[in-house]
Parts: structure tokens; sequence; C-alpha cells
């Protein structure tokens, strides 16, 4: 009797163990950029599967890397979306924290649309123009020193702009949208001004700086306005002179309301965007945490249903709500890379 007690404990304690150790739910956190497409495969694994729905949340890209890189276990997240790249220095974090095998999933362009209410006139700008408009500090009139930001409206800027205030809501610090965007418009135009690349050459720290400009306005000219870009939207349907920053696939989920700006000449569509020819775009990804998918097995699933031909192919579902597909070759090796979970390495990072 004190025997098979015994093993009844045994057995209560290593069920006990196993559900402490497992669990059904995947756990997805990060960029909201990437959201919509995460969710919609996320309902289709709970309508399709024997999974629950996975839980999403919107945490912004920087967010849910530090929340995905916090350790190992089932109280961590599985897999974090993301519209950047993984920095560099959140990899060693994640590394420092026991997270050291992890596979980068990319699934396809997004572009970042600089957008507006419908009941507007088109409008153009250049990247140089629109840098200006969102920059801490710009050029002195005689171009030899920087001073704080003046511009109140597009005219201010450049006479061939529309004398209208400049008010736009964007992405806050922790958005990969607001990374991306700093990136390719503030960096990418102020590195070829000498006025910002040379002006403290004196000063190693500050040069450094500097050379890399990317400091948004605080004046209330920059609105930033939280991780869920529908806010935005509403936002500008409330402010017909507002602009907003946000992905394309909120643009064309929202069409009815708002049209996008041209940039550089370029509107964003699907086509602009994959070919590089819409100046403002980006890849988008997701991480997943190999370690976890032990004891959460409906990862395998969701990643698997993720990357397959009926998600991001040219004709797939997330495509019908914007996400735009990579190339036929480059898609098929992503996918081979991701089914392998190829282990991410800091050299991979440190590859342009």
């Amino acid at each position: 009797m004190i025997m098979k007690k015994t093993a009844i404990a045994l057995l209560a304690s290593t069920a006990l163990s196993v559900s402490l150790n497992a669990r059904e739910q995947i756990k997805i956190v990060g960029s909201s950029t990437v959201y919509p497409f995460s969710s919609s495969v996320a309902e289709e694994l709970g309508a399709t599967s024997e999974y629950p729905t996975p839980v999403v949340e919107s945490t912004g890209s920087g967010g849910g890397i530090k929340l995905f890189c916090a350790g190992i276990g089932m109280n961590t997240p599985d897999i974090t979306n993301a519209s950047r790249r993984m920095k560099t220095k959140e990899f060693k974090m994640c590394q420092n924290n026991g997270v050291n095998d992890i596979t980068e999933a990319i699934i396809g362009f997004d572009g970042i649309a600089f957008a507006q209410d419908k009941s507007n006139a088109s409008f153009s700008i250049n990247k140089k123009q629109l840098a200006l408009a969102v920059v801490a500090e710009v050029p002195s009139k005689n171009g030899k020193y920087l001073v704080k930001n003046p511009y109140k409206r597009w005219n201010e800027i450049d006479a061939s702009l529309p004398n209208r205030e400049i008010i736009i809501y964007g992405p806050p610090t922790s958005s990969g949208t607001r990374d991306a965007f700093e990136d390719m418009v503030l960096k990418g135009i102020f590195k070829k001004m000498p006025v910002y690349t040379n002006l403290y050459k004196s000063d190693k720290k500050k040069f450094k700086a500097y050379k890399k400009y990317h400091k948004v306005r605080q004046d209330g000219i920059y609105v930033p306005s939280g991780e869920n870009d529908n806010i935005i939207v509403r936002k500008l349907t409330k402010n017909k002179n507002a602009f907003g920053i946000f992905g394309y696939s909120f643009l064309i989920e929202n069409d009815d309301k708002l049209i996008g700006a041209k940039v550089n000449g370029v509107l964003p569509t699907p086509a602009t965007i994959s070919s590089g020819k819409y100046p403002i775009s980006r890849s988008l990804f997701f991480y997943i945490k190999n370690s976890n998918t032990k004891n959460v097995s409906a990862v395998n699933k969701y990643v698997s249903m993720f990357m397959s031909e009926n998600m991001i192919g040219h004709d797939g579902i997330l495509s019908e709500i914007g996400l735009i597909a990579l190339p036929d070759s480059r898609r098929s090796n992503i996918r081979n890379s991701v089914k392998k979970r190829i282990k991410l390495t800091l050299k991979d990072l440190s590859k342009k």
C-alpha cells in the first residue's frame, strides 16, 4: 500500500513538473508593424490546428526584443517580431541572459509611409526636406553651424512646399519603425552634410555622435504616438493638417481615410517598395527562441505556417493586408534557413 501511494505521488509529481515546464499557447511580442501579419497567422493556427491561438502583444521592436532576451523558460516570449534587424547590442544582451540559440526569419518588405487625411491635396516631399522637418537641429542660414529647429511651417523649409503647419505623429523610441526611419532618413541625409559631420572634429565623442546624427525634435512638432499605429491613423482623421509615419500595411488598411505622400517623387506601392524605388523601405523580421520550442510544441507549426507560400508568397494571405513578398529565390533560401533553425550569430548581424 505504501509503495502504491509512493508511485502515485511520483506520477503526480512528474505530471506537475511537465505542466510547469510545458505550455500549449505561444507567447509572441514585438513590432506593431509586424503585429497584423503575426496576428493573422496566429488566428489561422488557432482555427485550423489542435493548438490554441497564440497570444500576440504589440510592444514595439525594441521592447519586444528586450522581453525576448530577458531569459529562457516558459515565463518568457517564444518569438519576437521586429520591423528592423536585431542590433548587435541586443544580441549580446540575449547571450548574456542565456538566450543563445536564436533563428532569424525575414517575412517580406514594408515601406514606411508618410501619410495624411484623404481630404487633403496630394503632397510630395524629398528625404532632405522630411529630415529637416523632424530633426532637432538644422543648419544655420550661413550653413556653418547648427541651430535649434525653427521650422513651424512646410514652406519655411522650402518655398516649393505648401504654407501649412508642420505636425507629425510618429512612432516612439522603442519602435523599430522609428529606428528604421532615423537610419534611412535622418542618418542617411545628414551623413552627407559637412555641417553635421565636420562640426566637432576637435571633440571625438561629439564628432562620432554627429557623424550619425538622428536626434528628433521635442518641441511638439513631432509627436510620439505610442506603439499602436491605429492611434496615429485616428489622429490624422481628426487633425487634417497633420502627417503620420507608420508601416505601409496600415496605409493599405485605411486607404478609405488616408493617402500616402510621394517621397523623392515616388508613391509607396507594392511594386515601388519591393524594387527599392520607394526610398523608405525595409525588411520585416521575427526571431525564434529555439530553446523554448522543446516545451512549446506549437511554435514549430506556427513558424512553418508563417513561412509558407500561403502566407508570405506573392499571392499569399498576408499580401492582402500589406505585406510585400521577397523575391522568389531569396524567399526560398530564407524559408530553408528557418526550417533548419540556422543559429543566428554576431557575425550575421555585423553584415551590411
